[in-house]
């Protein structure tokens, strides 16, 4: 697990998982998987699936770097408490699934709810199988 600050603002959470590591063959795969996580979780809500490839390379002007072979997001929500207006600043969360030649790049920004965090994190490290 690889925690980076990127755009030097943004705290961002990421694992590299190569193909042979994971049960799933593709990014719908790995989503589905997700999905389930958030449905099964006691405070999980399932928001969205949002194709950033598909949007992204829709744009005339676009551009995806060469090794991205499909991304997409998963949107959800573990919010069981308002306590300030600027909650809804950093909610949904979104975990991001991208596929490369050999690999599955899982990542998430950090949530500010750390028991949150390490939730997300540890369904990432999960999809990996044991050898």
């Amino acid at each position: 697990m690889k925690h980076i600050i990127f755009k030097d603002k943004y705290p961002v959470w990421s694992i590299e998982l190569k193909k042979s590591e994971v049960e799933q063959d593709s990014v719908d795969e790995i989503i589905e998987y997700f999905k389930t996580k958030i449905e099964n979780h006691p405070i999980g809500t399932f928001i969205a699936i949002f194709d950033h490839y598909a949007h992204t390379t829709s744009i005339p002007e676009h551009k995806v770097a060469d090794e991205i072979k499909a991304l997409k997001n998963i949107i959800f929500c573990f919010g069981k408490e308002i306590p300030k207006p600027i909650v809804g600043a950093v909610r949904p969360r979104s975990i991001s699934v991208c596929e490369l030649e050999d690999t599955f790049e899982i990542s998430s920004m950090e949530a500010p709810n750390e028991v949150m965090n390490e939730v997300m994190q540890n369904w990432a490290i999960e999809l990996k199988k044991s050898i």
